[in-house]
């Protein structure tokens, strides 16, 4: 069956997930140039705004694993539901948010809704041939850009008239529209896995974990690297994350496999996600929106400009490239597409390190991330993820994978924000500050292509590649 004729009426379930997974990636995207403006109109600092944008991908990494896990019990379309319900919730904080507090509360409820993404991918692999897949795959990831870059414009152009809680009334209206397609053209598939304890102490070890050490990297700078509050979270969150995994060993049913994470089809996968996102993610979402608007030590320019030059292409190339790559991976595998992506998007980072200052090398090395990065990783990491879990498993890794999806951006963005906090004197931000984000965020894509080489080949007797029986008759009858 070709991935064209495995398509064919599937339009508007595709849609309707299209519009789910939009409804929260905007959020991440139209923002990134309204940044400045969310410092200015809540009174508040470069690491508190940096603060919230590290919970938001924080909360992604565990709705992601949290809500995918439910979902083999409880069933696909259910969690996509309940995470349109919590995006919805989140933007309406953020419209009406007085101060920083509320914002960063409504940036935690939409971090959550990101399990979106894990949900659709999983969907998809249960109802499609591996070609349907892949194609499909690649037109979920290229919403994971944003929309063709139209929303980076509209996120600049918001910022610099009516503000960035315009930004959140988009979402939403694009939010009600996916929850009205998801309830109406997204079939029920059967779950994979008979119903169990949630394992509720494990979530909130993860939760409190990877909270502790983030927030700790995030606010160092700001607080003091050998500060008791910094420490506290940082050791706090260490522990919490080591009694997590001990705990995983002996609950009746566990939120991550540890079987499966030891495997060398997972580890490396998952660290080569985490540093990807951590490295281009950090900067692209945080350094160089706040750079390129610094008339100080920056470039000076516009919310709108710095938009059009520097997200815009890397979406719009994004889109085009994706399901290019969805269509490339089942040919020629899904490792190949993620080693060979990590080697271009380091290349391509080191070119744009060591130019930030030069605008058009800057503009041209991340418009090339678009292929590399919104393409390759991107949907090269979702695929493999799918493809190369335990048939008796399917939720695991792409469940551990989302959330390293969130576990990455949050990373980064801690990492980029504790720079740059750390850079800065009397006047803000200075140029060693953004130059040594840069590094840092070179650093973790130069570990990343390391781990991408050590991933293991998938051995097709024992993934899931194939969709069930079961599942397609489902979507046959629908």
């Amino acid at each position: 069956m070709s991935a064209t004729s495995d398509l064919k009426g599937r339009g508007p379930m595709l849609l309707a997930m299209v519009l789910a997974v939009l409804g929260y990636q905007i959020n991440a995207t139209m923002l990134s140039p309204a940044l400045p403006d969310v410092i200015e109109r809540l009174g508040t600092t470069t690491a508190a705004a940096g603060l919230s944008q590290t919970l938001f991908f924080l909360m992604a990494a565990i709705g992601q694993v949290t809500l995918a896990r439910l979902s083999d019990q409880r069933g696909r379309k259910p969690m996509m539901i309940v995470c349109a319900f919590v995006l919805i919730a989140g933007n309406l904080l953020c419209v009406f948010a007085p101060n920083i507090e509320v914002f960063i509360a409504g940036r935690i409820l939409q971090g959550i809704s990101a399990a979106m993404f894990t949900l659709a991918f999983l969907t998809l692999n249960q109802l499609l041939s591996p070609a349907g897949f892949g194609k499909a795959a690649g037109i979920i990831t290229a919403v994971n850009g944003g929309l063709a870059g139209i929303d980076a414009i509209a996120g600049g152009q918001i910022a610099d008239t009516i503000g960035f809680r315009g930004i959140f009334v988009c979402s939403t209206l694009i939010a009600v529209a996916g929850l009205i397609g998801v309830r109406r053209y997204v079939p029920d598939v059967p779950p994979t896995a008979a119903e169990g304890r949630f394992d509720s102490r494990g979530i909130a070890a993860l939760a409190l974990g990877l909270t502790g050490v983030l927030v700790g990297l995030a606010q160092g700078a700001a607080w003091g690297w050998t500060s008791v509050l910094t420490l506290g979270f940082l050791l706090g969150g260490l522990a919490s994350l080591v009694f997590f995994v001990v705990s995983q060993k002996t609950a009746a049913n566990p939120v991550i496999d540890i079987e499966v994470l030891a495997s060398r089809r997972a580890w490396p996968l998952l660290l080569t996600t985490v540093c990807t996102l951590g490295g281009a993610f950090g900067a692209v979402a945080l350094t160089i929106p706040l750079f390129s608007q610094d008339a100080r030590v920056g470039l000076g320019l516009s919310a709108v400009t710095a938009a059009v030059l520097f997200l815009t292409p890397i979406q719009l190339i994004g889109v085009v490239s994706a399901p290019l790559t969805g269509r490339l991976g089942p040919k020629i595998g899904w490792r190949r597409i993620v080693v060979t992506g990590a080697v271009a998007n380091f290349a391509i980072f080191l070119l744009a390190t060591f130019f930030l200052h030069d605008e058009w090398i800057l503009v041209a090395s991340l418009a090339a991330l678009g292929i590399t990065y919104g393409g390759f990783m991107l949907t090269g990491l979702n695929g493999l993820a799918v493809t190369s879990a335990p048939k008796d498993k399917p939720g695991s890794l792409s469940g551990l994978n989302g959330a390293c999806f969130g576990i990455g951006a949050s990373l980064g963005i801690a990492l980029a924000s504790a720079m740059i906090t750390a850079g800065s004197d009397a006047g803000g931000p200075t140029e060693a500050g953004y130059q040594h984000a840069m590094y840092a965020a070179l650093a973790l894509l130069g570990i990343g292509v390391v781990t991408a080489l050590l991933i293991q080949r998938p051995d097709p007797a024992d993934t899931a590649d194939v969709p069930a029986d079961e599942a397609r008759t489902v979507l046959a009858h629908h």
